[in-house]
């Protein structure tokens, strides 16, 4: 029995997110029926951690135990053969010890929030990409963020249905800044709550707009009421990036 350590960028726009799910189709079920359909091997594939309905990954991880006698060459090639049809893609596949574990393992989180913030709608990047039609104040939407960082109860930005024995976590980092057309949130963390980062998303959004300042995002923190932040930003516009070992 070997394990296997595969690297997965995939749109999450047609799943139901990554966990395998009743009402429709998830990457986590895609991948499975893959392994199965090349080595005959019924698996479970963990991953570092689940993405919700519609969010995009660049650089998932997961791991698998498989007993077939293969490389990782042909496990990355036979998984993209048998997910053509899907908006996947296995970018490495590598043999690691049985101790490994894709998601107790990882040390640090990555993820990317997108917004393009002028007038035109983002024809290439529907789906992709959160669309606010004006200008946003991002030098604003950066200093309020800092408020954000460090270790505190995140109860106001976590969702309600959060499965989170505890609200407390430590945001490494939350910068904005401006890309282009587009205002690029980014977030580094060992582990998020529920919607975390896309409740960080539309409360920095207000700051933008100027209908918050930064002392109201302090006084939604110190609320700890998640009635207190802003709404929750569109899933499209978040993506995993990087998981760090």
């Amino acid at each position: 029995m070997q394990r296997w350590k595969i690297i997965i960028e995939y749109d999450g726009g047609p799943y139901v997110g990554w966990q395998r799910q009743d009402n429709g189709i998830s990457v986590q079920g895609v991948l499975e029926k893959a392994i199965f359909d090349f080595s005959g091997e019924k698996v479970k594939i963990q991953a570092s951690g689940r993405t919700d309905a519609g969010v995009h990954a660049l650089a998932q991880v997961a791991h698998f135990d498989l007993e077939k006698d293969i490389t990782g060459l042909k496990i990355r090639e036979a998984l993209n053969y048998h997910t053509k049809k899907h908006p996947i893609a296995i970018i490495e596949a590598d043999a690691v010890n049985d101790e490994f574990n894709a998601r107790f393992d990882a040390k640090m989180r990555y993820y990317r929030y997108r917004i393009c913030d002028r007038r035109a709608k983002p024809a290439l990047d529907i789906g992709r990409i959160w669309h606010i039609p004006r200008k946003l104040n991002v030098d604003a939407m950066h200093d309020a963020a800092q408020i954000l960082t460090g270790k505190h109860d995140f109860t106001s930005f976590r969702a309600v249905q959060c499965q989170a024995k505890s609200p407390v976590r430590s945001l490494d980092s939350l910068n904005i800044a401006r890309v282009g057309d587009e205002i690029h949130l980014t977030a580094k963390a060992k582990s998020f709550l529920h919607h975390q980062i896309r409740n960080f998303a539309g409360t920095l959004h207000l700051v933008g707009t100027g209908k918050w300042d930064k002392a109201r995002v302090k006084l939604a923190l110190d609320a700890k009421d998640r009635r207190q932040a802003g709404p929750t930003a569109p899933p499209h516009g978040l993506y995993l990036t990087k998981i760090e070992y």
